[in-house]
Order: C-alpha cells, then sequence, then structure tokens
C-alpha cells in the first residue's frame, strides 16, 4: 500500500498508521498543522483550494507560532515536538524524518560568503532555540543541540553543540531520538 506524506507525517507522531480517517490526529495542534501546511502546498496559490487552505494555514501560524510557509521543501516524516515558535524559511530544504523542537530557527543570511539558505539531510533532529542559517549543508544523521548557532557545513553522522557551533563526529548521533522512520 502506497502512503501518503501526510499519513507518513501523521505516523512519525502517533507511531501507528491512520485508518480510513485522520481526524483523531487532528485534536494534536502539530499534526493539525502539518495536516494543513500539506494541503497549501499541494494546491496552487490561486485555486479555490489553494486560497481556503493557506488562509487556514495563516491562521493555524498566528495560533500555533509556526512560520514555515506553503511551498516549503520539507521531506515525509516531518515531525514538530512541540507547538512554539518555529521560523523556517520558505527556500530551506529539509530531508525525511526529521525532528524540529520549539524555537528553532532556519534562516537566510543575507551577506557574507554564506549568502543563503540551509540544504539539510535525512533524520536531523534540531533541538530547542537552535538556530542553523546561511548557505550551509547539514548532513544525514545530525543532532543539533539545544542552544547550538550553526552557520556552518555539517557532515554526516554528527553532532552539533554550543554556540558557536562545535562538530563532533558520531554513527548514532540521532539514535533514540529520532522514531517511527517511514
Amino acid at each position: 500500500m502506497t502512503r501518503t506524506i501526510i499519513q507518513k507525517d501523521y505516523y512519525r507522531i502517533h507511531g501507528k498508521w491512520p485508518g480510513k480517517f485522520i481526524c483523531r490526529g487532528m485534536i494534536d495542534p502539530n499534526f493539525r498543522y502539518l495536516y494543513i501546511f500539506r494541503k497549501a502546498s499541494k494546491y496552487r496559490k490561486k485555486t479555490v483550494l489553494g486560497v481556503f487552505y493557506r488562509i487556514l494555514l495563516y491562521h493555524y501560524q498566528v495560533k500555533y507560532g509556526f512560520q514555515i510557509y506553503p511551498g516549503t521543501n520539507i521531506g515525509e516524516g516531518f515531525y514538530l515536538g512541540h507547538w512554539g515558535t518555529v521560523i523556517i524559511n520558505p527556500k530551506v530544504k529539509i530531508g525525511k524524518n526529521c525532528n524540529i523542537a520549539t524555537g528553532v530557527t532556519i534562516g537566510q543570511t543575507n551577506r557574507g560568503d554564506k549568502k543563503g539558505v540551509p540544504i539539510l539531510g535525512d533524520e536531523v533532529w534540531i533541538g530547542t532555540n537552535a538556530v542553523i542559517v546561511g548557505d550551509i549543508k547539514i548532513g544525514s544523521n545530525v543532532l543539533i543541540a539545544p542552544n547550538s548557532y550553526v552557520t556552518r557545513d555539517v557532515p554526516d553522522n554528527s553532532v552539533v553543540v554550543g554556540n558557536l557551533a562545535r562538530v563532533m563526529q558520531n554513527d548514532e548521533a540521532t539514535l533514540g531520538y529520532i522514531n517511527n522512520k517511514v
């Protein structure tokens, strides 16, 4: 059976595949936001459904503090740990099975040699209040510790800590942090 991206997001949050109806999952604010985000991203801006889902998404952006715009390239199995301020630039690319906690900013740098936005690989766990900015690449299986400030490339299988970020190799960086992978 082919699973939709919304079902995969649901699985990451709840640890089980949804039945025919996802209504029970709509109680969870994180899943509700992701559901509306995926729908808004699916339909073009100027269609009736596109306008409807963008208005609904804006309502939930204000209500829950997420600032993730339709069209942001986010892979399947996306997990928002808690609702609260999360800001992601619309040009950012995020791989599959990524976890993002409260207070995270993934943004753009407007000047210097790192001018641009980050690209995140698969299975990246980002802790509370971490900031990731600039034209950098974050590899797969990377744990970015809470309150880290990342402005340089991070290789696969790494743990990032501190402000300015210090990178340490670790093959089991996200072991136990990213569950219910799709």
